[in-house]
């Protein structure tokens, strides 16, 4: 569990945006937050990625859905509001298992939507999630993570989870 004084910094650093719960997130599938694995990056750099499946807790009451915007922190026209592309996941309750869903195409598992596709262009344009793309250059990946109302109301956020370097 988090400290008060975590709590208090993590309010601090949200002010002006609204007060948001406790959400966590657990990476699976060998996505480790420290390096990308093996597989996972795009088809330019030999692999055939997905996106990693997380498991996010601390969902607050109300939550429909969860938008995950994935972004490449190394490269400036990609490093933030979902360069790499913004998923969103459907959701009932307080804890959500969200799937690894596939690269370089906007056909989605589970009611699993594209919100906006990557904002890469030519040889390295995807209609939904870009993986990894740096050719092993040790970009670092992150992913934000929202949870919004049926309305369209963001009721908590995590920002700038580290998913791996590639």
């Amino acid at each position: 569990m988090m400290s008060k004084r975590l709590i208090l910094a993590l309010g601090l650093s949200l002010m002006g945006s609204a007060a948001f719960a406790d959400m966590t997130v657990q990476l699976g599938g060998g996505w480790d937050g420290r390096k990308v694995p093996a597989g996972q990056h795009c088809p330019l750099s030999g692999g055939k990625g997905s996106t990693p499946p997380m498991t996010v807790s601390g969902i607050p009451a109300g939550t429909v859905w969860l938008i995950a915007y994935y972004n490449d922190k190394s490269y400036g026209p990609l490093s933030q509001n979902g360069g790499h592309g913004t998923i969103g996941y459907p959701v009932k309750g307080a804890t959500a298992d969200l799937p690894a869903v596939p690269g370089m195409t906007a056909k989605l598992p589970g009611g699993v939507r594209v919100i906006k596709p990557a904002r890469a262009t030519g040889d390295y344009a995807s209609p939904g999630y870009l993986p990894p793309c740096s050719g092993g250059r040790g970009n670092r990946y992150t992913v934000d993570i929202r949870a919004v109302d049926a309305s369209g109301k963001v009721l908590s956020e995590l920002k700038n989870v580290d998913i791996g370097k590639y």
